[in-house]
């Protein structure tokens, strides 16, 4: 009897929260009408969008109590409905989401009375099926049907919630195009990065080398010892030309990541952490010169394949995330440990970085976070900060990709 008044007592909870849900349906159908009718005399047109929000909060709430019952979520695909009154009731009449909720909230009037059902089904099931159970030793068959009707309630409430095809196509477009734009942006910085590096560095180094190759040249007859001087004066500022060239073209894509692979790329670079912090993380230079205490990094491979690569856009992606979280750790957190780890799955790649520092992530304060978002962004990938005030901070990144 015990195992059929639990299921029962739960189906009973999820329907009085049905039930409540129903009543303010019902309340909620002056509200609709007001903006209706505002809308069509035009003197309160204003209500609609935000008549729309309120039918999403409560869309919102009952796919939330239904995925409590079924145990699946209920994905959303609403279109954001900002911008001036003109778009605002664009988006308000042309979201398909719209028609969805404005279907579930008619059929709901209809079938939310099945929820009253519970209040006769509990007195008759505990006389019919106490004595079954009790006295007879046979299988409850009252309480069962208040499972039975939650379940029948829920399956309703999750196919008219379910967003269209048409939904999801409207929503994988948009955010498509945010992606789209993030990564149009972010490849705009990165060439005026490549272009600033390469006339701060390389190119002032390459004038200062030629002219004292000039310089020796005229030299070179009258004083032969302040020619020479000259010219290794030149082959210095040569070495360092070529070094600044290699640090442009580590920002472009790691050679090591080509020579070692994504996790002896990754092992290389925490190794460095461990002296000294970088002086440039960001353009995958590795740790290096600069003073400060180091940050012990470890790395973490656990079932990373060592045979397929990830593509090389998914390796650099990767690297770029790790690269740059272990710099923001080493800048802003104040703890001197952090973890890093690589997993595969069959759909991806992923990558977690932790930190025991103080938290409290601002991702528009020069943090990082916000490259990190749109580099994985470009991949069709996703970024997740977890960063309270006190620690711990975690970055984690998924990035789609075929093995």
């Amino acid at each position: 009897m015990r195992a059929t008044l639990r299921p029962a007592a739960r189906a009973t909870v999820h329907l009085l929260t049905a039930a409540a849900t129903a009543f303010g349906t019902y309340l909620f159908v002056t509200v609709l009408l007001i903006a209706v009718t505002g809308t069509v005399t035009g003197a309160g047109i204003w209500l609609l969008p935000e008549t729309v929000l309120l039918i999403r909060r409560i869309a919102g709430a009952k796919r939330h109590s239904t995925a409590s019952w079924t145990g699946r979520e209920i994905p959303e695909a609403y279109r954001p409905v900002t911008g001036p009154l003109r778009e605002r009731l664009r988006t308000a009449f042309r979201d398909p989401a719209t028609r969805t909720d404005l279907r579930w909230l008619a059929a709901h009037y209809a079938y939310a009375w099945l929820t009253v059902l519970v209040l006769p089904l509990w007195p008759v099931g505990l006389v019919v099926d106490g004595v079954r159970g009790g006295l007879l030793g046979r299988p409850a068959v009252v309480l069962p049907l208040i499972v039975r009707l939650a379940d029948l309630e829920a399956g309703w409430s999750a196919a008219l919630l379910s967003p269209s095809p048409e939904a999801l196509l409207s929503l994988r477009v948009d955010r498509l195009t945010t992606s789209r734009a993030d990564a149009v942006a972010a490849h705009g910085a990165e060439l005026r990065r490549i272009e600033r590096d390469l006339h701060d560095g390389a190119q002032a180094r390459l004038v200062a080398l030629s002219l004292r190759i000039g310089l020796a040249r005229r030299a070179y007859g009258a004083d032969p010892e302040a020619a020479r001087e000259l010219l290794t004066d030149a082959q210095e500022q040569a070495e360092e030309a070529l070094a600044e060239l290699r640090r442009v073209v580590r920002a472009v894509h790691p050679p090591i990541l080509t020579d070692r692979g994504l996790t002896g790329a990754v092992r290389a670079l925490a190794a460095g952490w461990g002296s000294s912090r970088p002086a440039d993380a960001r353009s995958g230079a590795g740790p290096g010169g600069g003073g400060g205490g180091g940050l012990r990094v470890s790395v973490r491979t656990d079932g990373f394949p060592d045979g397929p690569r990830p593509p090389a856009a998914v390796e650099a992606a990767a690297y770029f995330v790790v690269a740059e979280a272990l710099t923001n750790a080493a800048k802003h957190s104040g703890s001197d440990r952090a973890e890093v780890e690589l997993t595969a799955s069959p759909k991806g790649l992923g990558v977690r970085v932790r930190d025991e520092g103080c938290g409290g992530i601002d991702e528009n304060a020069g943090s990082g976070v916000l490259g990190i978002r749109r580099r994985v962004a470009a991949l069709d990938g996703t970024v997740r900060v977890t960063s309270p005030a006190g620690g711990p901070t975690l970055i984690e990144a998924e990035l789609p990709c075929a093995w």
